[in-house]
């Protein structure tokens, strides 16, 4: 990581070169003809690392979907409350035995360097890219084959259902086929100069510097209102800060102990929707002689106070997780479940309950201890760690502290299993056989970011199965269901809060629309079409 006067340095560079293009702008109070801008409009967002790549197809990581999202398009998009929208397939059905499904797709779309986007881009993309994405294998397994009968058709044959189908082709980006036909698509030059057909289109990239998209003059689906979306590079958060509450960024993520520094800015605002809903999660490592009976693991769950970890350690922008499933999940959560009595902060119920387990109070003062992991970049979760230490110490249980690295946590956790506790912040994605799912599921082979507890469970496999083999929603929810309950008789993992903490902060001084959420706009993305500039 570089220091902050060499970050600040890059970034004063970026905001100097941008403000040749502001300068030429004047506000708009008026959405007439004659009151457009009468130079460039420019939008700047803080991004902390050089991306890797920009084709979300290959590489998963925000920085990367971000980016995807502006330059690139989907056949359908997911919004905040899980529904699915047309995006480049305008209308699909499928065929009375539900064995096929026919996609019709929008016409006169071309890609940023001028090609034609039809029916046989997508085909290549179901038949060669798809199944390079962290999702899309599920998705083409569940596809014999693909037609383009014309170049806005495009028919899938099926061999059984999927059940977060098209959920999970809300993620998968169109790539041309013309440019990654007959290469690797994962050292294609392309994913570091993308085409697309998005609003947005790449220009230039300087590693450590910045990234710099244009408007996409032609976008089929309406007027892009950015000329310009300059994206600086500051890895330092107190950089992002501190160019954010001065207005020299639009948007950008700072750390969750800075959040108090908006406070009295009204024109600083932390978003609190338009995002995927996330969580700061426990994982137990049933493999633990302490931790391998459910009725312990129950215990040292209920030590953990998650009001008090909504309101110090997130300072508010949290709230306390009442069951396995957010709100926003409404048609699969299990309202029958309530973390607050099943697992009620009751320390000498706690204390209680350990004893009658066989884990007395020793003469130190300690029944056991627990080594607890957590990544030392996320500044929450190391904040819910402290306090969890002195929570778990009310009942007895002693806690060593471990912050590491991301890449030493996702060894350490899920491929060693060398942990006893692990917190971490997560999201919930676009539909829980997707997101949630697989922290439950058997996990034997070691996979990342999946179950690291060491527990098989068949009823959960069973359920999450049952889940994800039909596209019925109702029954869909009744599978998910069947596993909160088992998954509650064995807690082994579950959310401690739900959080906003570490969603982006904006500062609306030039731009409007950065705000709420508009219609026609995707889950996690800035709408390019209903954003409007002010000066």
């Amino acid at each position: 990581m570089r220091s902050m006067r060499t970050t600040r340095s890059a970034a004063v560079a970026v905001f100097a070169s941008a403000a040749l293009l502001i300068a030429g702008c004047s506000a708009t109070p008026s959405a007439t003809e004659s009151d457009k801008p009468d130079g460039p409009t420019v939008y700047i967002d803080a991004i902390s690392a050089d991306p890797i790549s920009f084709n979300p197809q290959i590489t998963n990581s925000p920085a990367t979907t971000a980016f995807g999202a502006a330059v690139f398009d989907q056949l359908v998009y997911i919004d905040t409350e899980s529904e699915i929208h047309p995006m480049l397939a305008k209308s699909w059905e499928y065929s009375d035995d539900q064995t096929t499904l026919t996609f019709t797709l929008e016409e006169g779309v071309t890609w940023h360097d001028g090609e034609p986007f039809t029916s046989e881009d997508v085909k290549f993309n179901f038949d060669e890219i798809m199944e390079f994405q962290t999702y899309g294998a599920a998705l083409v397994r569940s596809i014999d084959s693909v037609e383009a009968p014309d170049d806005h058709t495009v028919v899938l044959h099926l061999n059984s259902q999927f059940g977060p189908f098209f959920e999970t082709l809300a993620l998968q980006a169109i790539v041309p086929k013309h440019l990654y036909e007959g290469t690797d698509p994962v050292t294609n030059p392309a994913n570091m100069a993308p085409i697309g057909t998005g609003a947005m289109k790449f220009e230039s990239f300087s590693s450590g510097a910045e990234v710099i998209l244009v408007k996409n003059e032609d976008y089929w689906r309406g007027e892009v209102q950015v000329d310009k979306a300059i994206y600086p590079v500051m890895a330092d958060t107190n950089t992002r800060a501190l160019a954010l509450i001065s207005g020299e960024v639009d948007k950008a993520s700072i750390d969750a102990s800075q959040l108090d520094q908006i406070e009295g800015k009204p024109e600083l605002v932390h978003l609190e929707d338009g995002f995927f809903a996330q969580a700061v999660v426990l994982e137990m490592n049933s493999l633990n002689p302490y931790l391998s009976d459910p009725k312990v693991r129950a215990l040292v769950f209920s030590a953990l106070d998650r009001t008090a970890f909504a309101d110090v350690a997130l300072a508010g922008y949290g709230e306390p997780a009442d069951g396995f499933f957010p709100d926003t999940l409404g048609w699969a959560k299990d309202e029958d479940i309530d973390f607050e009595k099943d697992f009620p902060y009751d320390v000498k119920a706690i204390n209680k309950g350990l004893d009658k387990a066989g884990f007395p109070v020793g003469a130190d003062g300690l029944r056991f201890t627990l080594n607890v992991k957590y990544i030392s970049t996320l500044t929450d979760t190391a904040a819910m760690a402290e306090q969890a230490k002195s929570m778990l110490g009310e009942v007895g249980i002693g806690v060593n502290l471990e912050a590491v690295t991301s890449e030493i946590f996702t060894d350490q956790i899920y491929v060693q299993n060398n942990f006893d506790l692990a917190f971490l912040r997560t999201t919930v994605s676009a539909d829980p056989g997707l997101g949630i799912a697989r922290w439950y599921q058997c996990n034997p082979d070691h996979m990342s970011a999946r179950n690291p507890s060491g527990i098989c469970d068949p009823e959960i496999d069973a359920a999450v199965a049952g889940a994800n083999s039909t596209t019925d929603r109702e029954e869909r929810g009744e599978y998910f269901r069947d596993m909160q309950q088992r998954a509650k008789e064995l807690i082994f993992f579950a959310p401690l809060v739900w959080t906003n903490a570490s969603f982006p902060t904006v500062n609306t001084t030039r731009w409007d629309g950065l705000v709420g959420i508009d219609e026609g706009t995707a889950s996690g993305n800035v709408n390019w079409l209903t954003m409007k500039w002010k000066g």
